[in-house]
């Protein structure tokens, strides 16, 4: 049964891309409804599984955008807010540019 090679691997050793990529075969699998109730169940909890697994990478991605966020100096931007600020007011205060006009 080399179906079933994917889904002998520990969810918690997948990757979130490997995760989603399973789940979403057993979603279609599930949705065609062509497997015994008790293979449909297996898959089903395997499903839960790596659901509640890609949720726990996208929470621990969610909490290190905030720790970075929360880690910056106050009054610190990001840098594309910096890019947009700095180019918008070096423009507009410029004396040299009046000059030669």
């Amino acid at each position: 049964m080399t179906e079933q090679t994917p889904q002998q691997t520990p969810v918690e050793e997948l990757s979130y891309e490997q995760a989603r990529a399973e789940l979403l075969e057993i979603v279609a699998t599930l949705e065609r409804g062509e497997l015994p109730l008790e293979e449909s169940m297996t898959l089903w909890e395997r499903g839960e599984a790596l659901a509640d697994h890609c949720a726990s990478w996208l929470d621990a991605a969610q909490q290190r955008i905030t720790d970075r966020v929360e880690a910056r100096a106050p009054g610190e931007q990001t840098t594309a807010g910096a890019a947009a600020d700095a180019g918008g007011s070096e423009e507009a205060s410029t004396p040299d540019d009046s000059d030669e006009d």
